[in-house]
């Protein structure tokens, strides 16, 4: 009885060392936009993202009206004229870590990992594939991407009287801390 008392705590400790799921509702999401005339920033805390590491399964999802601007009236002309928020509430990607042996959840460390998914932004989805890094310590992961989105490939449309302002294209970052989903 002892015996198996003991293996069983064994059994339970080694799974929350090696969690199938992780999770966060506090990740953080960027844009940066660089034109000669202004750059545009916004940051974006509220954002939830899993990961199975069993599966490589990955999902995001971006509250738009949660981006926060240095200028409220970009955050009102973002939210009402460009991303029409109340029309399309969120950004999503789903997909999956392409390369998911390449993380080893019993090693403290960096690890370079590709994902591959559908990213829809402004309710058009389009297959990205984009590099980043996930930093497993201390039993939680933290996950590092930045890539290039075209505006209008998500169909964005930026009038001319304001297209010197604002870039084609913008610079989203990713950062989230996620911890063991219990």
């Amino acid at each position: 009885m002892k015996h198996l008392f003991l293996s069983t705590l064994l059994l339970l400790g080694t799974n929350c060392l090696f969690a199938q799921k992780y999770m966060t509702r506090t990740g953080k999401v960027s844009f940066f936009s660089t034109t000669p005339i202004e750059n545009i920033e916004a940051f974006n805390n509220e954002t939830a993202n899993v990961i199975d590491i069993k599966t490589g399964d990955v999902i995001f999802q971006v509250p738009i009206k949660s981006f926060k601007f240095e200028k409220e009236q970009m955050q009102e002309h973002f939210n009402e004229d460009y991303m029409e928020s109340d029309k399309y509430p969120k950004a999503e990607f789903k997909g999956k870590i392409i390369n998911i042996s390449a993380l080893d959840l019993s090693k403290d460390g960096t690890y370079n990992v590709k994902v591959g998914g559908k990213l829809t932004i402004h309710g058009v989805t389009r297959e990205i594939t984009t590099a980043g890094t996930i930093l497993v310590k201390n039993n939680s992961l933290t996950s590092n991407s930045k890539f290039p989105v075209k505006l209008a490939e998500y169909g964005v449309k930026v009038p001319s009287i304001v297209s010197s302002k604002i870039a084609e294209q913008v610079e989203i970052t990713v950062n989230s801390i996620l911890s063991p989903l219990k």
